[in-house]
């Protein structure tokens, strides 16, 4: 389900609002191989599947920036803006990884409107966010993330 916000004076009747969750995405170990080639964290723990067997989590992990950067990707699937000029990450006010995400699992992200504050030209809105593992105990991550929209 996708809540559509038509122009930024809307974003204020959302705080409180569960946004709901997305579709289940696929982490392998490409995706993990490429993120660690592009921030060069080349950790067993993420790249060596025969190591990582004996290792802690009986697999590879993906990373945890990994799984933060992928917030903005799957915020599509729960949040479509309409009638605004830009929208641009403004950043986050908290990240934690309570729980690793193994290759080969479904990752899906859950959303809320914390809040909405005016900003120049536009409004703030802060997010928080959940990121699943499907199957797992604990979510994987737990961000509050900030996107200003602007008219």
């Amino acid at each position: 389900m996708t809540t559509t916000v038509r122009g930024i004076e809307s974003f204020s009747d959302l705080v409180g609002s569960e946004l709901g969750h997305g579709e289940w995405h696929r982490i392998d170990q490409d995706m993990i191989n490429r993120f660690a080639d592009a921030t060069g964290d080349h950790q067993w723990i993420h790249i060596d599947p025969e190591r990582a067997e004996s290792g802690p989590f009986g697999t590879t992990i993906a990373h945890g920036y990994l799984t933060l950067s992928l917030i903005p990707v799957f915020l599509h699937e729960v949040l479509e803006v309409e009638g605004i000029s830009m929208g641009v990450n403004y950043g986050c006010n908290r990240v934690r990884f309570p729980a690793p995400v193994p290759v080969n699992s479904n990752l899906r992200l859950r959303a809320s409107v914390a809040e909405v504050e005016e900003v120049s030209g536009g409004v703030q809105i802060a997010l928080d966010v959940t990121l699943e593992t499907e199957g797992a105990e604990k979510p994987s991550c737990v961000a509050q993330v900030v996107y200003r929209y602007y008219r």
